[in-house]
């Protein structure tokens, strides 16, 4: 369980702001958006990726105490895990059909109107 960093209390991971000492611990009240702090005699844009490869758009740049687009480079980028390839064959069949399924239904209805109007 992650703790304050003010009053060191143990928080919870999705809480917003510390229950003790009413902190901010989350940016724009949103539970999903991390708020990086630097300690009291640095700035995090000096050990930040994006300041060093200059693609920061942030506005207190270089100069930044809070922010919440902070990726220490020393740590590695983790790429997302590539997505696992569609099924081949009779399974991608059911699959499109399972997915799209109202069109068949549409087909249906637009044909027995069809064959309607002619007989």
């Amino acid at each position: 369980m992650p703790e304050c960093p003010r009053c060191h209390q143990p928080v919870d991971s999705q809480a917003i702001a510390c229950p003790h000492c009413k902190f901010q611990l989350k940016a724009f009240g949103h539970p999903g958006i991390p708020l990086h702090r630097a300690t009291e005699d640095t700035y995090l844009c000096s050990s930040c990726l994006y300041h060093e490869d200059d693609t920061c758009n942030f506005p207190q740049r270089p100069y930044a105490k809070e922010c919440t687009l902070y990726h220490d480079r020393s740590e590695p980028i983790v790429l997302p895990s590539p997505v696992k390839s569609s099924a081949q064959g009779l399974e991608a069949i059911k699959y499109w059909v399972k997915n799209n399924g109202i069109w068949f239904v549409v087909l249906g209805l637009l044909l027995v109107s069809l064959l309607l109007s002619i007989f």
